[in-house]
C-alpha cells in the first residue's frame, strides 16, 4: 500500500484482486471536518457580505470587515477541527498505548458530563483493570515458574524440532548437566527421545547420567503462541517405593508377631506348668488329666499358627493369572449355586464374554459372595436376607454387584488389611485376596453401605479386555 500527499486531500491507492492498481481522491478525516465548518459557515459569512456590500460603508471598510470575517471564519472553523480532532488523538494514543501493553497511559480532565468524557474515563478503567490483570499474569508465571524450578520431579519442555527449551533444577540433577548446558540440545543428543511417546503407562527402570532407578514417566503435549511443544515429566519412585516397602514390612511384622504371640504364650505357659509337673517325685492322681489337657492346648494353638502360615503362603504365591475367555454368567451362576445358606438371587444382565483367570476369578466370587452370606446370617439380625448379585457392561467394563441384608460395615478402615477379621475362625485374606485378584486382572474392589436398605454393596470392576494379553477360549 502506497501513499502520496497531495495539496489538500491524499491520493490513495490500493491493490485489486486482478492485481490492477486502483486510484481514487479521498479526503483524510480532519480536511472532511475542517471543510464541514467551513461550509456550514458559508451561508451565514455570504448574508453578511451581501449586507455589508449594499450598506453605505466605503470600498475601504467593506475590504476590512471582509478580511476580519474570513479570517474569524477560518479561525474557527480550524477551532472546531481541533475540538474534535484532539481528544481521537488523544484516546488514538491510550488505546495504542494498550496494545502496546503500556497500561500506565492515563488521559485526565475527562468528566461524566459529555459522551468523550465518559469514552476516555471508560479508556483509563480498560487500563486500570489490564494492569492489574498483567500483575496478577506475571505473579501467576512467576510462581508457576518458581514451583516448576523447586519441585522434586524432574521437567522438559521441547520445541517442535525437540530441542530443549525448559528444564528445571530436578531435570538438571537426573542428567548431571547444568540447564546453560542442556539448553538447546535435542531429545536425542539427551538420549530422551524413547520417552516422548504416550503409552508408557508403568513404571520404567532406566538408569540416569544422575540417578538410576524406577521412574514413573508423563507425556503431553502443548501450545504456546500456536507452537505446539512437548512436555515430558519423569517422577522418581524409588524413593516412595522404599517407604512403601517399609511400611508394608512393619504392618506385616506386627500382624504376625500378634499371631505368634497369641500361639506361643500359651504354648509357653502350657509346656511350663507341665514342666513343674513332671519335676515332681509323687505324682498326684490327677496329673494324667492336667497334662492331656495342657498337651491339648498345645496341640490346638499348634494348629491355628499352622493354619494362620498356610493362609499368609497362599496370600503371598497367588500365581500370575493365565487370561482366557471366560462367559461370564455361566461363572456367576455356578458360584451363586455353591452358596446353600442363603437364597443368592442372580439378576440377568448382559450376555458378556470376559478376559481373565477363570479360577481365580471363581475364588474372588467366591469370598465375596461368601462374606454377604455371612452378614445376613448375622446373629444379631431377626430376619436372613437373601444376597443379590448383578453385573452390568459399560464402556467395556465390568461391574458385579454383591448385595447383602447384613448389619452393613461399621468401620471400614482395616477392611483390607492382611489377617484383620471380625468374625470368629476367619483367616483375614479373604478381601485382601480378592483385591489382589481384581488388580492383577485390571479392575478394583470396593465395599460401601447400601443407600437402598439395610446392608452392604460389594463391587467387582475389571475390563472386558486387558490390552496385550493374548486369550483363549474357556467354556
Amino acid at each position: 500500500m502506497a501513499f502520496r500527499e497531495g495539496p489538500a486531500h491524499t491520493k490513495l491507492m490500493t491493490a485489486v484482486p486482478n492485481g490492477k492498481p486502483r486510484h481514487w481522491w479521498r479526503l483524510s478525516y480532519e480536511s472532511r471536518l475542517f471543510v464541514a465548518a467551513i461550509v456550514t459557515g458559508s451561508p451565514g459569512l455570504l448574508v453578511a457580505e451581501l449586507l455589508l456590500w449594499h450598506s453605505g460603508y466605503s470600498s475601504q471598510t467593506k475590504i476590512t470587515i471582509t478580511a476580519l470575517l474570513l479570517v474569524t471564519w477560518i479561525i474557527t472553523a480550524v477551532t472546531l477541527r481541533n475540538s474534535i480532532v484532539r481528544p481521537l488523538q488523544t484516546t488514538t494514543n491510550m488505546v495504542a498505548a494498550l496494545r502496546e501493553e503500556d497500561f500506565s497511559f492515563r488521559a485526565r480532565g475527562a468528566t461524566r458530563d459529555d459522551a468523550l468524557g465518559e469514552l476516555v474515563l471508560e479508556i483509563n478503567l480498560l487500563s486500570d483493570t489490564l494492569q492489574t490483570r498483567r500483575v496478577e499474569s506475571l505473579e501467576a508465571v512467576a510462581l508457576l515458574k518458581k514451583v516448576v524450578m523447586e519441585i522434586d520431579v524432574a521437567v522438559f519442555t521441547f520445541d517442535p524440532h525437540r530441542h530443549l527449551k525448559i528444564v528445571n533444577r530436578a531435570g538438571e540433577q537426573l542428567l548431571a548437566t547444568s540447564a546453560e548446558r542442556l539448553l538447546g540440545k535435542t531429545a536425542h543428543d539427551l538420549h530422551l527421545e524413547p520417552l516422548l511417546r504416550a503409552d508408557i503407562k508403568h513404571p520404567v527402570f532406566m538408569r540416569f547420567a544422575g540417578k538410576e532407578g524406577r521412574w514413573a514417566i508423563r507425556y503431553t503435549t502443548f501450545r504456546e503462541n500456536g507452537i505446539p511443544h512437548e512436555l515430558l515429566i519423569i517422577s522418581d519412585l524409588s524413593r516412595a517405593l522404599r517407604e512403601e516397602e517399609r511400611l508394608a514390612w512393619q504392618r506385616l511384622i506386627r500382624v504376625l508377631g500378634h499371631e505368634l504371640n497369641n500361639s506361643l504364650a500359651p504354648i509357653k505357659s502350657i509346656a511350663g506348668t507341665l514342666r513343674v509337673l513332671a519335676s515332681r517325685e509323687q505324682l498326684g492322681p490327677e496329673w494324667q488329666v492336667d497334662m492331656r489337657k495342657g498337651l491339648e492346648v498345645i496341640e490346638t494353638r499348634a494348629d491355628a499358627l499352622s493354619r494362620f502360615m498356610q493362609a499368609y503362603t497362599k496370600l503371598a504365591k497367588l500365581p500370575a493369572p493365565t487370561m482366557k475367555r471366560v462367559e461370564l454368567p455361566r461363572l456367576i451362576q455356578r458360584v451363586a449355586s455353591m452358596e446353600s445358606r442363603v437364597p443368592v438371587k442372580v439378576e440377568s444382565g448382559a450376555d458378556v464374554a470376559v478376559d481373565a483367570d477363570a479360577d481365580q476369578l471363581e475364588q474372588l466370587l467366591i469370598n465375596i459372595i461368601r462374606n454377604a452370606a455371612d452378614a445376613s446370617l448375622d446373629g444379631s439380625l431377626r430376619e436372613h436376607g437373601p444376597v443379590e448379585v448383578s453385573w452390568q457392561v459399560e464402556d467395556s467394563i465390568v461391574e458385579i454387584a454383591i448385595r447383602d441384608e447384613g448389619p452393613g460395615l461399621l468401620n471400614n478402615t482395616n477392611l483390607f488389611v492382611p489377617f484383620f477379621t471380625t468374625k470368629a475362625g476367619g483367616s483375614g485374606i479373604g478381601l485382601v485376596l480378592s483385591r489382589q485378584i481384581a488388580e492383577s486382572h485390571g479392575g478394583s474392589v470396593t465395599l460401601a453401605n447400601r443407600t437402598d436398605r439395610r446392608g452392604c454393596e460389594a463391587l467387582v470392576t475389571f475390563p472386558v479386555h486387558i490390552p496385550g494379553q493374548e486369550s483363549e477360549e474357556q467354556t
